[in-house]
């Protein structure tokens, strides 16, 4: 089978949108889910057939459900979930109320776990699929002004690093995507928040952050046009990565971790 069935979350916009759009191009079928799909179908090209849209919110449940009910009596199959739909909590730690923490991985971790609990017995009865996961290299690097993104995204690599393992023996593969910095909408004040509770100690270093994130926006060296294609390359792929590093920036950060980590490890054997 060449088709593929795709489900696809956070599709109203950015990563989302050109995943969406490129396998439809590809000849493939397309479940496009946003919380709101207004104006989606203008912007999606796509043959007779081929395209479902859905309004869904990933943190509930039962809407998850009756989205993938709704996918099986349109194309009878999933063989791919993309769980990209996400946001970003920026931020010094003590800035941000516990609620916009909380909301943060009923997101980025959770709404991903309940995509996966409703799509996966579909695979497993298939005895095959794949899941692949948009996580960020801030899934391996934390800095200041992102820490509850990156708990987020790190909580999102172990979850699935031991899921891959799992599903694996049952014909089901998975892909984590880690991409640096890229041009889309997502450090817009519409998708990215700001800790707003205000501390003196920290409103220098705060102001700095803003300022940053302000000049970045729209600035971002990496191409999400590019990521796309890769992606959908890499579903179709008889030998698909694991892991897949997106970005000049996020292949020096992440070097750097791992640089930093054997450093510390070496240390700390030389003390036992």
């Amino acid at each position: 089978m060449t088709e593929k069935v795709w489900f696809i979350t956070g599709a109203g916009g950015g990563l989302g949108y050109l995943l969406a759009r490129d396998a439809l191009c590809a000849g493939d079928k397309v479940v496009a889910t946003s919380r709101t799909v207004d104006g989606l179908a203008e912007r999606l090209s796509a043959p007779d057939g081929s395209l479902l849209m859905l309004p869904l919110d990933v943190t509930d449940a039962q809407a998850a459900s009756a989205a993938h009910d709704a996918a099986m009596e349109a194309f009878g199959r999933i063989d791919v979930l993309v769980n990209n739909a996400g946001r970003a909590q920026l931020g010094w730690f003590e800035t941000i109320p516990e609620e916009d923490v909380r909301r943060q991985f009923e997101i980025n971790l959770f709404g991903a776990m309940t995509m996966a609990r409703v799509v996966l017995p579909t695979m497993r009865r298939q005895r095959s699929g794949l899941v692949i996961t948009i996580s960020s290299v801030n899934g391996l690097v934390s800095n200041p002004g992102g820490s509850i993104y990156s708990a987020s995204k790190f909580a999102l690599e172990g979850w699935m690093e031991g899921l891959a393992e799992e599903i694996a023996p049952l014909g089901i593969r998975s892909l984590i995507v880690e991409p640096g910095m890229m041009r889309t909408n997502f450090l817009d004040p519409s998708t990215a928040r700001q800790g707003h509770i205000e501390i003196a100690d920290y409103a220098e270093a705060v102001d700095g952050f803003r300022t940053f994130i302000a000049a970045a926006n729209g600035a971002q060296q990496n191409d999400p046009e590019a990521l796309a294609a890769l992606i959908v390359a890499e579903a179709s792929s008889s030998g698909p990565a694991r892991r897949l590093l997106f970005g000049a920036d996020a292949h020096e950060w992440a070097s750097a971790k791992c640089r930093q980590l054997a450093a510390e490890i070496d240390a700390s054997s030389a003390r036992a």
